[in-house]
């Protein structure tokens, strides 16, 4: 196994990712974001790595450069590489990620492409330095748990405190802590991915932070001196962390999420054994219907401005083409450790129902992230699409895609992950 990492801290104000409501540049940073990189080697000669990113999402154009760019400067295979976004909203605008959500000029647009330039040349960096430090390592892999996570969708923001002290919290959550601890022959701990199923919106002012991950990976760093800590996140699109809304807070969910992974470490913990496959695909995921040109025009010319932005940028794309895309190319990827651990990563904003499914239907060695590959949309169960909302279509607007997808959209996923596992 190899570590490295890259400070991907901006240096110079930019605009900040996952609010529409903010209006100028950063202000300063409160922790500096990472991108950290994970080389994994199996004796066979099977070779995957997984990079994690302190970012809101990497678009689809971004993503494909850096891993193709990976890919020819290591040899490791396309499909063979992972970029895992925390998904924090207090990092950058990424390349065209959320575009429709953003209003700034040339000046901003230009700081955003070197910013993103930069990023894909950190991230062939240190995927070199991982390979180039590779040394043999053991595996053990285990759970924790933590429970500050909350479905937002069923509990009102401010009756959380009261209906978790009455035990009334209700909807889906996912409160394991996947955690898998990496160490050399001599067994002291060179590296721990952990991941938990919760958005990270602790934070929504104007200072770069990881969040609450962000300082969760901070304390095990120091708590395991020499050992690179590494966040995936969860099926979390649905779950907020609450209450939230100050530094302190993120601090302390931060702290208690490392408090969970060490309680894990603690533990019984499962050895992988030496072995490692990968199996990836892109799905051509349908949409629904699309809107009408009239409707698009109705909506361009009325007063709301996302509404009128995710128009104007659909009428181009009808002028361009002579119609909408009617699919996304949705990518996931299946590795197995040994015959102990099987990861699922799944590209978008994955509602947590994903999460519950997969995991109930493989067994409790399975360990399910979303926020991975690219990052195009929400990303919703069957009983969300039918219950609506922001999650179930309404986000789609600040994602710049034509309309929400279409019903089939959990039956086509979980059916692709179940194809990819008995491969």
């Amino acid at each position: 196994m190899g570590f490295a990492k890259g400070r991907i801290t901006p240096t110079e104000p930019m605009w900040l990712s996952g609010y529409g409501s903010r209006d100028r540049r950063s202000e300063g940073t409160r922790i500096d974001l990472w991108a950290k990189a994970l080389l994994l080697e199996a004796p066979g000669g099977t070779r995957g790595l997984i990079l994690s990113l302190d970012l809101v999402g990497l678009d689809r154009e971004t993503a494909t450069e850096a891993r193709e760019r990976i890919s020819r400067e290591t040899g490791i295979p396309v499909t063979h590489i992972a970029l895992c976004s925390s998904h924090t909203h207090t990092g950058p605008v990424v390349g065209h990620n959320l575009e429709t959500m953003y209003f700034f000029g040339e000046e901003d647009s230009a700081r955003v492409r070197r910013y993103t330039a930069g990023l894909v040349d950190t991230l062939v960096r240190i995927a070199h330095q991982a390979a180039a430090e590779a040394v043999p390592s053991t595996l053990l892999w285990g759970t924790g748990y933590e429970s500050f996570g909350v479905n937002r969708r069923n509990n009102p923001e401010p009756l959380v405190p009261a209906h978790r002290a009455g035990g009334k919290l209700r909807g889906p959550v996912d409160y394991d802590v996947p955690v898998l601890r990496i160490a050399d022959l001599e067994g002291r701990i060179t590296g721990v991915l952990f991941g938990y199923a919760c958005h990270a919106t602790v934070l929504d002012d104007y200072q770069w932070s990881g969040d609450y991950h962000g300082f969760a990976q901070r304390e095990l760093e120091r708590r395991h001196p020499g050992a690179q800590a590494m966040f995936l996140a969860g099926c979390g699109a649905d779950v907020n962390p609450l209450p939230r809304r100050t530094p302190e807070l993120a601090q302390h969910y931060g702290e208690r999420l490392a408090a969970a992974v060490d309680r894990a470490l603690e533990g019984v913990l499962t050895p992988v054994m030496p072995g490692l496959a990968i199996r990836s695909s892109e799905i051509p995921l349908p949409f629904d219907t699309p809107p009408a040109r009239e409707v698009l025009e109705m909506r361009a010319a009325g007063s709301d401005k996302y509404a009128a932005s995710h128009a104007r940028r659909m009428l181009r794309e009808l002028d361009a083409a002579g119609k909408l895309p009617t699919t996304y190319p949705y990518p996931m990827a299946v590795w197995k450790f040994g015959n102990e651990l099987t990861w699922v990563s799944l590209g978008g904003e994955v509602v947590v129902d994903y999460a519950l499914r997969i995991k109930s239907e493989h067994g409790r060695g399975t360990w399910v992230s979303g926020y991975s590959h690219d990052v195009m949309a929400y990303i919703p169960s069957r009983r969300v699409w039918e219950e609506g909302g922001y999650e179930g279509g309404g986000a789609m607007t600040y994602y710049g895609l034509p309309t929400r997808w279409d019903g089939r959209v959990e039956q086509l996923i979980v059916g692709e992950v179940d194809r990819l596992l008995r491969r």
